[in-house]
């Protein structure tokens, strides 16, 4: 039985007039999931919502979600997996029937899943989408989610748990991959319809290859011989360039977008992975192949802003959730989200909430003397 998601607050970014995404606030650290569904099919035929956060009964393909108490949402870490201490990266594989599926959670890293075998409906914020063989997908940090099974469906998974920024900027660069991974920096912050309905699906040969490289990968981490961490991290490269090409010509795929406007969201993309890290204006102009001038007549275009406003953005977005899920110090959290000056955020996050961080803290964290 699917249960309630609890109610998050959301920003979204609108490009070209369309919303390419949603950042949760109050959620956990960044994570990312992908969906790779090998074979079965669910049987939510309509495709549409069975779950939302205002606790409406709907019932589709069989299943029935009742109004009731939603449970408290789940926060899964990295620090959670035995991975090496230096090298936040996981595989596991796991099963799940209709009385053994993990509830509505988030989690801090970024997840690859591959559904070997089975059936099963992925729920997701407020809307449901069947999975059927070849499915593949991503989840962004802080997206609610989980699965809903019939009682005679189970499915089989494989999970690569790891960070958004897990791919250096400096292979990006050296490897010249900005335009070669729009599966990991373009896809996951499309809006829903186009994020979903119009998932990537993969058969044949191409599945295999993708299901090759991921038994490579568990295999790499389950022995560890020398260098196991650049041959997975190389791997999961290799991955994403062969999802991003089959996403890039797939049959079904939207109208297509201008240059300028893939440009943009690939940029948008790259920001949301490594917004904690040190983004300069000539540092994406480098890896983006534009010039800077031209770079940000493009970001005013289809999103109204400036590169560098997008990225304060970004990164007080963050901070927010920092402040509201966490106890860390002001001069702590500015460090987290790309400042190295206290001083400076403070003053940037005063201006774009129109509060100062520790004023913010205490409007979402109510003291607990309050009633």
């Amino acid at each position: 039985m699917a249960r309630d998601p609890p109610v998050q607050h959301q920003t979204s970014t609108v490009i070209g007039g369309e919303s390419i995404g949603e950042s949760v606030i109050g959620a956990a650290d960044p994570v990312i999931f992908v969906m790779f569904a090998m074979s079965g099919s669910a049987t939510n035929e309509s495709g549409s919502a069975i779950a939302s956060p205002s606790g409406c009964v709907y019932d589709r393909m069989g299943l029935t979600v009742h109004e009731s108490e939603v449970p408290p949402l789940e926060k899964k870490l990295m620090n959670h997996y035995s991975h090496p201490r230096d090298f936040p990266f996981w595989i596991q594989r796991n099963g799940h029937n209709s009385l053994d599926t993990p509830g509505w959670h988030i989690h801090e890293f970024v997840e690859l899943i591959f559904v070997m075998e089975g059936q099963a409906t992925h729920l997701i914020q407020d809307a449901a989408f069947d999975l059927r063989a070849g499915d593949v997908f991503m989840i962004n940090p802080g997206e609610m989610h989980e699965y809903a099974l019939k009682d005679d469906q189970r499915i089989e998974i494989v999970n690569c748990l790891f960070q958004p920024d897990f791919i250096p900027s400096s292979l990006l660069r050296e490897m010249q991959l900005s335009d070669s991974l729009d599966f990991f920096y373009v896809q996951p912050f499309l809006n829903g319809e186009a994020r979903f309905h119009h998932k990537l699906n993969l058969q044949g040969e191409t599945a295999k290859e993708a299901m090759d490289l991921l038994e490579e990968i568990e295999r790499e981490m389950r022995r560890r011989h020398s260098g196991f961490q650049s041959l997975i991290r190389l791997k999961m490269v290799e991955l994403f360039i062969l999802l991003s090409r089959h996403y890039n010509t797939r049959k079904d795929k939207p109208e297509t977008r201008s240059p300028g406007e893939l440009l943009v969201r690939r940029v948008c993309g790259y920001v949301e992975r490594h917004y904690n890290q040190k983004i300069t204006l000539t540092l994406l102009s480098d890896l983006f192949h534009i010039g800077e001038r031209q770079l940000n007549r493009q970001f005013n275009k289809y999103i109204g802003t400036s590169v560098i406003h997008y990225l304060h953005r970004i990164r007080i977005d963050h901070a927010k959730r920092l402040l509201a899920d966490t106890d860390e110090k002001i001069a702590a959290i500015a460090e987290l989200v790309g400042y190295e000056d206290p001083a400076f955020f403070t003053k940037l996050f005063t201006r774009e909430a129109n509060c100062p961080p520790g004023k913010y803290r205490e409007t979402v964290r109510p003291s607990p003397n309050r009633q």
